[in-house]
């Protein structure tokens, strides 16, 4: 593959972030706790009990960060806003300082030609929400929709790009789910009623981003598209494979583009006593017209029926080929998948807003980091892009996850992503290969 190919006319090339992994300053200027500040405090969840207390240090260090963007020739950044830093209660009176800090970041961002894209919910919900039921409580996305209009009057057309929330699938499914991420609680029972008031709040975060008038800006919302493939095309394996399409992509699609849930999806939650707490005129809310969709996928997953697991019936069958330092198998054509996948519902302009992967960086004894497996792995995936765009797909973006190494959620400080190294002891940032290969595609395919 040569590393020029040919990208369309104005196509982003970015990096991604979001704010509890990198920002740090967790209790500084006001911002309140959120439930990421909570939970890391719980002893055994995270991989090797590290914080996000401090993390990257980006909240004081933001300014050489975004140096680091313009000498690498992004024209885009994706980063989110932490709720809790506007408003440290998840409502009433916001926070100046907080506020102020954004305005730096998205200042700094202007003054070297990159477009901000802000995501408002990175999955950071403030604690005290999470104290009267967090997003098992309808009242939570009144909350966040409230929040939501502040920042669009706060920010407006500063931010070109906005999208309501990044993965709801993995808030509701291993937030409140199995626990495995913040808030930590178990309770299957949750998924459905927490997956609806997500999206209800973004239907009501549409509406307030209308009312708020903006001339130049646009809004979305990030959903994880993962293709999802029978182990054998024996009917329970692909009833099986259909079975996890249905709960972590199509659940979210068909509510925001159809206007309603999946059938065989409330069929089959039903007979497990699940039900979305749907109340007249929700769907419409749900399925306002967005701007764009960003897309964030990273493999395929492959499954066998497996009716021990009760609440989708099927298994994972592990990668056979080479895999990530994630365990996640290396699969190009998932970007491919992915795309055609969300193309069956919708015709609007698409993004690639997070695809990366994590491997083993080895910093050799001169303080280098030679990490070609990434370089491979960026190069295989950002060639599936164009052939997304060749097949017809209207793709206007391309956000590596992630612009620096960062807290990795449940996996702690253990599992590195960053095209940027941090020495998360001096916070020195270093450039590795991928780097500098990510620079040289984009000044050969920005036009």
């Amino acid at each position: 593959m040569s590393d020029k190919q040919d990208f369309p006319p104005g196509f982003l090339w970015g990096a991604a972030t979001a704010a509890y992994q990198i920002e740090g300053a967790w209790d500084e200027d006001g911002k309140g706790e959120s439930i990421w500040d909570r939970f890391v405090r719980r002893p055994g969840v995270i991989a090797d009990g590290a914080t996000g207390d401090v993390a990257c240090d980006h909240y004081h260090r933001y300014a050489e960060d975004v140096d680091h963007m313009a000498a690498m020739g992004l024209n885009a950044y994706r980063f989110s806003i932490a709720w809790p830093r506007i408003f440290p209660n998840g409502g009433g009176r916001p926070n100046q300082a907080g506020l102020d800090f954004y305005r730096r970041l998205i200042a700094a961002l202007h003054r070297h030609n990159i477009t901000p894209m802000a995501t408002l919910y990175h999955w950071d919900l403030p604690q005290a929400l999470e104290d009267r039921g967090g997003w098992a409580n309808r009242d939570t996305a009144m909350r966040f929709a409230e929040y939501a209009s502040f920042l669009f009057h706060a920010l407006g057309d500063d931010v070109p790009l906005w999208a309501t929330h990044n993965e709801p699938f993995i808030q509701g499914f291993y937030g409140y789910g199995n626990g495995e991420n913040a808030p930590g609680r178990r309770n299957p029972w949750a998924i459905l009623p927490v997956g609806h008031h997500l999206l209800l709040s973004h239907g009501m975060a549409v509406d307030a981003f209308r009312a708020a008038n903006l001339s130049a800006a646009q809004i979305g919302i990030v959903l994880m598209i993962w293709p999802h493939h029978p182990v054998s095309q024996r009917p329970a394996d692909v009833r099986a494979a259909r079975r996890v399409d249905g709960a972590m992509n199509r659940i979210f699609l068909e509510p925001l583009f159809r206007g309603c849930y999946p059938e065989d999806m409330l069929t089959h939650f039903g007979r497990r006593l699940m039900r979305p707490p749907i109340r007249p005129g929700d769907m419409e809310i749900i399925s306002r017209p967005i701007d764009f969709l960003g897309v964030n996928t990273y493999t395929r997953i492959v499954h066998t029926a497996d009716w021990r697991d009760v609440l989708v019936g099927a298994r994972q069958i592990p990668p056979h080929g080479p895999t990530t330092a994630m365990g996640w198998e290396i699969y190009p054509n998932c970007i491919v998948e992915a795309l055609q996948k969300v193309a069956e519902y919708t015709d609007i302009p698409l993004y690639i807003t997070e695809n990366g992967a994590a491997f083993d960086d080895l910093v050799e004894p001169d303080g280098s980091i030679n990490d070609a497996t990434r370089i491979d792995y960026l190069w295989a995936h950002i060639a599936a892009a164009r052939r997304a765009i060749n097949a017809g797909i209207d793709l206007r973006g391309y956000f590596v996850w992630s612009l620096i190494d960062n807290f990795e959620w449940a996996q702690g400080k253990t599992k590195r992503f960053g095209l940027i190294h941090v020495d998360y002891a001096t916070q020195r940032r270093t450039w590795k290969a991928s780097a500098r290969f990510f620079r040289d595609l984009i000044a050969k395919n920005t036009r």
